[in-house]
């Protein structure tokens, strides 16, 4: 079924003939034409119209991205977009599992698929970079990230990463952003604010990372109620339904180059009529 309550930046454009059609998964949002169907190359990163993110230089039209996903729990989303590979709906493959913890239930989802982790903060075995070095080798030439996706990550992410994949991290936070944001306002608690202040919708929101807490560019929104009688694991569980549904997404138009930025600098999703 179609995922609905998302809202995304709106850009209509006709549909360009192509023996491949590829349907669109969020309703009323209009999806650039591929490379093929233009007789284009895509055009390259980090500037208004490019396409965002690909701080590898990869990018080649078709070629499927290599991510790697950080987490510190237990990894829903992370499982809800591996899951999103499997069934082809993201042209893509996870590389590499980061976390701060040595084991936790998204590192033992990752090693039983045969997904490569690695420990980052690793205050014990890391040395003096409490493992920053290996971090950014493992991103770099071991495994060729062309994207970072955060998928409940509960430690800052190095500013070496953040300037390395410059529009090219994702987060996916469990409010309607910029409300319920910043330093301190993750899991539980986010859900706690929620229902202590009164507000009748909350959601979740996929935005790019830059160095200051949630304060990135927002790429997408989902919507859902909250209700008088709600407690905050109710809210929690509704919003993390809508994150499963909503993240996939982004990151399958990340991977097909449909997120691109715009002249005013905010990103934008492109999808098919």
């Amino acid at each position: 079924p179609v995922a609905r309550g998302f809202v995304v930046a709106r850009l209509r454009i006709p549909r360009v003939a192509s023996r491949r059609r590829r349907p669109a998964s969020v309703p009323g949002v209009a999806r650039s034409p591929t490379s093929r169907e233009s007789g284009r190359s895509s055009s390259r990163a980090f500037s208004p119209n490019a396409v965002a993110g690909d701080a590898s230089g990869s990018g080649v039209a078709g070629e499927a991205k290599r991510l790697a996903v950080f987490a510190s729990g237990g990894g829903s989303n992370f499982r809800a977009i591996h899951d999103a590979i499997g069934n082809g709906k993201i042209n893509g493959s996870i590389e590499l599992v980061v976390s701060d913890k040595a084991s936790c239930g998204a590192t033992e989802f990752a090693s039983s698929n045969g997904i490569p982790c690695v420990q980052y903060p690793d205050k014990e075995g890391g040395g003096e970079d409490k493992g920053l070095g290996r971090l950014m080798r493992a991103l770099g030439d071991q495994h060729r990230v062309d994207y970072v996706l955060l998928a409940g990550y509960l430690k800052i992410v190095p500013k070496e990463v953040v300037r390395r994949f410059e529009r090219g991290i994702l987060n996916i936070h469990p409010a309607l952003l910029p409300s319920f944001g910043g330093k301190g306002c993750y899991g539980m608690r986010v859900h706690e604010m929620v229902v202590e202040s009164g507000v009748r919708f909350t959601g979740a929101t996929v935005h790019f990372v830059n160095e200051k807490y949630d304060e990135g560019r927002i790429v997408a929104q989902a919507c859902v109620p909250v209700y008088p009688a709600d407690s905050a694991a109710d809210v929690a569980a509704r919003v993390l339904k809508s994150e499963h549904e909503m993240y996939p997404e982004v990151v399958a138009a990340l991977c097909d180059g449909r997120l691109r930025w715009g002249e005013d600098g905010k990103p934008v999703v492109w999808t098919a009529l």
